[in-house]
């Protein structure tokens, strides 16, 4: 509870206070003035609950954003963490292409040629 909240319910309660007092007392202007304190108390309230309200959003949009780049900075190093696991595998799996491949000379040339022949007799134009 902040202070204009505090202080608009007092002046509202005291502007009902008056209101009845001059319908009793057949004072007009009393009633008068206390339907303004009354609508001005209640404004006054009014603002101090919305100071509230905007504080309160503050504070969690506060509190998501933070939880936000807490996730989002997790979520980077699995990502980060993945990579060099696929790296790593990729890098494996190449050299271990890559040395049977040298053992393996002559096949390895000839699946080459089989597949250079094989791709440019399928991009060729047709006639």
């Amino acid at each position: 509870m902040n202070r204009d909240k505090l202080e608009g319910g007092i002046r509202h309660l005291r502007g009902r206070g008056k209101t009845a007092f001059g319908a009793i007392a057949g004072r007009p202007r009393q009633q008068v003035e206390g339907a303004f304190d009354q609508a001005v108390g209640a404004a006054q309230h009014a603002y101090g609950r919305a100071r509230d309200t905007a504080h309160d959003l503050e504070r969690d949009g506060r509190h998501l954003a933070d939880e936000a780049v807490g996730r989002g900075r997790a979520i980077a190093g699995e990502v980060r963490e993945r990579g060099r696991h696929y790296g790593d595998e990729a890098v494996r799996r190449g050299r271990a292409v890559a040395s049977q491949a040298e053992e393996n000379k002559g096949a390895t040339l000839l699946l080459v040629a089989a597949a250079a022949f094989g791709l440019g007799w399928l991009l060729r134009r047709s006639r």
